[in-house]
């Protein structure tokens, strides 16, 4: 079987925070949605699994944390920049917020960070490996 990772997300609005990530390019997978919960699939690997806070608390007593704070940052590869651009654009036009941290461009990668409607942060990114700096490789 495939190595695959499931981001679990506590969301007040199921059917809002489903349009949002569908805005995004994400695709729901009915096998894994109801009306607590929605499977939304970015790739054969990855999928993020959007749950209502009473669903959510089934899972677990730890409280939900507020929009306002950060305890994840998920980043996204995306085909270019303007695919980059253009979910960023997404984010903000479908109940997100754009740009919620500054611009990251040093050539060879370029990222733009968003938050969905609860506040849960995604950085879309693109990166040419073949323009990485030679002299910045890490052993």
């Amino acid at each position: 079987m495939t190595k695959m990772i499931f981001v679990n997300l506590p969301v007040t609005d199921l059917g809002a925070s489903m349009s949002f990530y569908k805005s995004l390019g994400f695709v729901n997978n009915p096998q894994f949605t109801d009306d607590t919960a929605a499977c939304m699939v970015w790739s054969e690997a990855i999928h993020v699994m959007l749950l209502t806070h009473a669903k959510w608390r089934s899972f677990t007593t730890r409280p939900i944390p507020p929009p306002t704070s950060s305890e994840v940052s998920l980043a996204l590869s995306c085909d270019s920049r303007e695919a980059v651009d253009a979910m960023n654009t997404a984010a903000a036009a479908n109940g997100g917020t754009g740009d919620i941290n500054p611009v990251q461009d040093h050539g060879f990668m370029y990222g733009r960070d968003m938050a969905d409607p609860d506040g849960h942060i995604w950085g879309a990114m693109w990166m040419d490996m073949a323009a990485f700096p030679a002299g910045d490789q890490k052993q």
